[in-house]
């Protein structure tokens, strides 16, 4: 990736983010979760900067679990590529979205580490859940970087921080 003041190429903003479920993904307790990820994962869709998520063939990421060996089986990775930093912060804080992460101690246990990453990919590259992972360890052990890094410390596709 060059540095600079602009990269030569085109850049997207991935996050990964990940959640180790409470209950079971049937159980009533998880219920008034799940019924309303049609209705996120629509308004992420429809977000300004919002480019791509991962997702199944049913159009969710519930049915997606993390590497073999990494974490357990009641976690949850959520991924998608944005245009930007600023898009995707205004999804995640300023729309509807806000409501359910305000609500995530009900059905989501509380992380002892950090659970999101964030990174640039050259445009048109689709990462994968293991190169996620690999970024969320990476950001755990070494701190923000380029690599890997955070909202409140963040890094543009040049190297710069934010």
């Amino acid at each position: 990736m060059p540095h600079g003041n602009q990269p030569s190429q085109q850049y997207h903003l991935v996050q990964l983010n990940i959640a180790t479920m409470k209950y079971a993904k049937d159980s009533p307790d998880m219920a008034e979760f799940i019924g309303a990820l049609d209705e996120i994962n629509a308004l992420a869709d429809s977000s300004d900067g919002f480019i791509w998520r991962m997702q199944d063939d049913a159009g969710s990421a519930m049915s997606i679990t993390m590497p073999e060996g990494m974490f357990n089986d009641q976690t949850l990775p959520n991924m998608s590529m944005w245009r930007d930093r600023e898009s995707l912060f205004d999804y995640v804080y300023k729309s509807a979205h806000t409501h359910f992460l305000a609500r995530r101690s009900e059905w989501f246990q509380m992380p002892k580490a950090g659970t999101m990453v964030l990174w640039w990919v050259p445009e048109g590259h689709i990462p994968t859940l293991e190169e996620a992972a690999d970024r969320l360890a990476y950001l755990r052990e070494h701190g923000p970087s380029l690599q890997a890094f955070t909202f409140k410390k963040a890094f543009d596709p040049a190297g710069e921080p934010v």
